[in-house]
């Protein structure tokens, strides 16, 4: 009687010893291969992001790099299973070319062979003007970044995709840029909060960005924290949370 006891209780503990290692097996593999977490920790992209946003990311919707993988091994160069491209007005994560440890998110807006300018705060590409429309005031509740009624204004890209963007300023230095010619197998990338994002169009932002280094395009909000709440602050989640953002799409 006190062997078959004994083997009960051990029996059960391997099997609740299996069922850990591939519940940690499957999340590796979503994580590596599917969908994995972001936080939003500036303000570069607001509206369409805001500082305490959590996100999902698509890791496959571009296929694969060595970037897709944790610790980033160099297994093999370029893109693998690649079954789309990325679009313009699509919101990616990548590697920031010069530090590919850090990750960076903004909108693309210039795809391999385009021609991107900034003039007087309008959007041009290919020699094409990208339709601006007032579209209201924005006041976020992140104290670095407080901007009290800042215009907003909606962009509509050549192929439909439309979203809103903050120009606080009319002369900024991201106003008014030279013309960029986006190489092959490159990106060109700016952020939604034009006056407040180190993107493309500046010399110490990440310039243009190599397909290799994307990681995936942001697929929805799944969580989201005002008022610079912490995500260990449980006890202020239900005032801060922003419950409208929940499970929203990113576009």
């Amino acid at each position: 009687m006190s062997d078959n006891a004994e083997t009960k209780p051990q029996n059960a503990l391997w099997e609740n010893i299996k069922v850990i290692i591939q519940a940690l097996l499957l999340a590796m593999v979503i994580r590596t291969v599917l969908f994995q977490p972001f936080t939003i920790p500036s303000g570069s992209m607001m509206p369409t992001l805001l500082v305490g946003d959590y996100i999902f990311v698509n890791k496959f919707a571009y296929g694969f790099s060595k970037y897709s993988m944790p610790f980033s091994p160099d297994l093999f160069e370029g893109r693998v299973l690649q079954f789309s491209e990325p679009k313009r007005g699509d919101v990616i994560v990548f590697r920031l070319p010069q530090q590919p440890e850090i990750d960076y998110i903004k909108r693309l807006i210039g795809l391999p062979g385009d021609r991107i300018q900034v003039r007087d705060g309008v959007l041009f590409v290919n020699g094409a003007a990208v339709p601006k429309q007032g579209d209201g005031a924005f006041t976020s509740d992140y104290r670095s970044d407080p901007g009290t009624n800042v215009p907003v204004f909606r962009e509509t890209l050549d192929n439909g995709v439309t979203f809103d963007t903050l120009d606080q300023s009319p002369s900024s230095r991201g106003d008014n840029t030279r013309e960029f010619v986006v190489p092959a197998e490159h990106y060109f990338f700016m952020g939604d909060n034009r006056d407040n994002s180190l993107d493309s169009r500046f010399d110490e932002g990440p310039g243009m960005v190599p397909a290799e280094n994307l990681v995936g395009r942001a697929s929805v909000i799944f969580f989201s924290l005002g008022n610079d709440t912490s995500f260990r602050e449980i006890w202020k989640w239900p005032s801060n949370m922003r419950w409208d953002r929940l499970f929203k799409g990113v576009h």
